[in-house]
């Protein structure tokens, strides 16, 4: 029986290798919700390559792990409002996806549903259920739930110049985990109250007059933010479903122009699914100066050459692409601590090479070569190359110092002169003594 699940399983595997694409999404979708209301997403998503498979929260199938094998590559929840789900959708189930290099995007809602308690696993603040997003500028005849928030984000998962968009949803705080990436904040007028009772007002007054304590205003709330993990898997967390929505999308602004509701979700559906800002390194290289092979160890105050090759991944192409747009990449030669941390530029002419040369401490160990380089929205990159520092053999120290010069004439010298002393000490006169000696006879 064991050897018949083993082969299962292996079989299973395989068939998932040999058919299963890289660009496979699994859409869990409300049914409450009209796939048709999304097809400006859903159908950019298709066009860019996607093979979308829906299915409602409680439904078994199609599961998303067969025999803790993952079916896709990337899942969708739109299920913000949805308080039951089946067995293999949990808060503990999804974050054990991302340890799988499982993507996800996750919509929220100001309901309290098990989707909240998810949001707290990735340092994400939500504030008391059915208190949504409020905002009463710029005039506009829409209820003060649905806003136009200008995308004032500096952060490179966007494209610059996006208008403002359609909201509506509940924000969050961000904790001070530095995996979180904000992608989009609130209006700084705006703020998280019930919409149907004027009862919050108080409470936000006696809030800033607090110093800020408890409250849910300002642009230092989010509306979508991302997470990557440190196996660079990453989540996005909307605070509201209808701003991937065709409504929203085609929906005219306050000020008459088009809204850049489908843009934005096309960058960020881009960089959770690993469109964009993913980095990789493909090897890395260390010898010494004047020769071209590691060698199996190190002498102190050698001459030493480290070279990276770094690529980035081209979803027009699907190909990865050498990349040398780093310019604060640093490495490490570390022994417990760094002895050295220099800069790691990149080699003009040779795209996607970065080197760098510089002398091993005058002290032996075992030493690391030790590249870390994290900034929020890009993958991480990570490598470490364990090498001997020893000292000098017996025969590779230098016969003679020029610095020691004045103590090895100061040695000749004293031997010098000693020899000259015993040489006349030795050949001195002896006739006083011969004189002496003839009297006593």
């Amino acid at each position: 029986m064991r050897l018949l699940r083993s082969v299962l399983v292996t079989l299973l595997a395989l068939t998932k290798i040999s058919f299963a694409s890289s660009s496979s999404v699994l859409v869990v979708l409300d049914p409450s919700l009209d796939r048709e209301d999304y097809s400006i997403f859903f159908g950019g998503l298709e066009e860019r390559g996607y093979n979308l498979t829906f299915r409602a929260p409680r439904d078994t199938s199609p599961a998303i792990t067969d025999y803790d094998v993952p079916n896709y590559d990337h899942v969708i929840l739109f299920a913000p409002d949805t308080k039951t789900y089946a067995q293999d959708i949990t808060p503990q189930s999804l974050v054990g996806l991302l340890s799988e290099n499982i993507n996800l995007l996750i919509a929220l809602s100001p309901k309290q549903t098990p989707l909240t308690s998810l949001a707290a696993e990735f340092s994400l603040i939500l504030p008391p259920p059915e208190t949504p997003l409020i905002s009463h500028h710029p005039a506009r005849s829409e209820p003060p739930t649905t806003i136009p928030v200008p995308v004032l984000s500096s952060s490179p998962i966007l494209t610059p110049g996006i208008p403002p968009i359609w909201f509506t949803g509940a924000p969050h705080a961000l904790g001070s985990t530095p995996m979180l990436i904000p992608i989009l904040r609130a209006p700084a007028e705006s703020f998280a109250a019930d919409p149907t009772s004027d009862a919050d007002s108080d409470a936000l007054v006696a809030a800033s007059e607090k110093g800020g304590e408890g409250l849910w205003a300002g642009s230092q709330m989010g509306l979508v933010t991302g997470f990557q993990t440190k196996v660079n898997s990453r989540v996005v967390f909307a605070g509201g479903v209808k701003m991937f929505s065709d409504e929203y999308a085609k929906k005219e602004l306050p000020s008459g122009g088009a809204p850049g509701n489908a843009l934005l979700a096309t960058d960020v559906a881009a960089w959770v699914f690993q469109e964009k800002l993913r980095l990789r390194i493909d090897g890395v290289e260390h010898h010494r100066v004047g020769e071209s092979v590691a060698p199996e160890v190190y002498t102190t105050n050698d001459e030493i050459v480290y070279t990276a090759h770094i690529s980035a991944y081209d979803s027009k192409t699907s190909a990865w692409k050498p990349y040398s747009g780093i310019d604060d990449l640093q490495l490490e030669f570390t022994m417990l601590d760094p002895h050295i941390r220099t800069s790691l530029p990149p080699v003009p002419g040779t795209p996607g090479t970065y080197q760098v040369q510089f002398r091993a401490p005058d002290r032996h160990g075992v030493f690391k070569f030790v590249l870390n380089w994290k900034r929020k929205g890009y993958s991480y990159l990570e490598s470490s190359t364990t090498v001997p520092v020893v000292p000098p053999r017996h025969d590779q120290y230098p016969r003679f110092l020029s610095a020691a010069w004045p103590y090895y004439a100061g040695a000749i010298s004293t031997s010098v002169g000693f020899f000259l002393f015993a040489a006349l000490w030795l050949a001195g006169d002896v006739k006083g003594e011969r004189k002496k000696g003839s009297k006593v006879e």
